[in-house]
């Protein structure tokens, strides 16, 4: 009866369905973002391991890497990596999230409601790309701390956090859908990280691909993370930009015209 009564009232107000969708879409995100308030853990872990990486590629290993750029010491190299790396790893967290409210009944509570379909989905990776941000915010802070310097300007600095949201919120489609596929959190986080792994080791987040053998840098040079990295990396500290930022932005927007659509099916085909 309520929902009977609840759809009209939408087309009463002249709203239309994108903005029905929005508003709904707002609702789910907010209701994702005081739950992670109410489990700070979540984050608080989530932001350990980068940190590790930090740290251990800047005092560890730092000393035997060489950029191949010169003039640019390896922590302002290192550092648009870990931000990449940071935040696909922290995508896995949508999958996770979908999965564990699949779990627990909740997305059958979303699907009785009077609301947009894509909004449970939109929902939790506008979600997640907030929680992005005060990681990226974090993981800046870290970098500064233990010598990385930014060698553009303060404008391009913001383009780059603009790409990396992107690549993050294309991301979080794909394990969106890998999380609905799954539907159990455990099982979504070990299927995530095989795809995770390659893309993110297997990349110039590291180290210079110059380094890697012939075989791997064919794959390794065209891969999206490498691209973004690129593009980071060349927004931070200095050199061509235009070519390796439209490369990565021109991967996120196919992977979400892509895997959007897909996820959106998959959860509407979710009992």
């Amino acid at each position: 009866m309520t929902a009977e009564l609840t759809i009209p009232a939408y087309e009463a107000t002249g709203l239309t369905k994108f903005r029905w969708a929005l508003a709904d879409t707002m609702t789910i995100t907010w209701r994702n973002i005081i739950s992670m308030r109410r489990v700070p853990q979540v984050l608080v872990f989530s932001t350990i391991q980068p940190i590790i990486f930090v740290l251990m590629f800047r005092y560890v290993f730092g000393g035997a890497i060489a950029t191949g750029i010169p003039g640019i010491p390896y922590v302002d190299f290192l550092m648009p990596g870990i931000f990449v790396q940071t935040i696909t790893f922290g995508s896995i967290q949508t999958g996770v999230g979908l999965a564990d409210d699949l779990t627990k009944g909740l997305i059958e509570r979303f699907r009785s409601l009077p609301m947009a379909r894509s909004a449970v989905l939109a929902g939790r990776t506008v979600a997640d790309l907030a929680r992005n941000v005060f990681v990226f915010a974090l993981m800046t802070g870290v970098g500064f701390a233990v010598g990385f310097r930014i060698h553009t300007n303060v404008f391009a600095f913001g383009a780059a956090l603009l790409v990396l949201l992107l690549f993050t919120f294309a991301l979080s489609w794909i394990f969106a859908l890998v999380g609905l596929a799954m539907r159990n959190a455990e099982a979504a986080q070990a299927a995530a990280f095989p795809l995770v792994a390659p893309l993110v080791f297997a990349s110039s987040a590291f180290v210079p691909l110059s380094s890697q053998p012939g075989w791997l840098q064919v794959f390794s040079a065209h891969q999206p993370l490498t691209l973004t990295v690129n593009a980071i990396r060349a927004l931070c500290i200095g050199g061509p930009t235009l070519t390796p930022a439209l490369q990565s932005v021109a991967w996120s927007l196919g992977i979400i015209a892509v895997f959007a659509p897909i996820a959106v099916r998959k959860y509407r085909q979710t009992a």
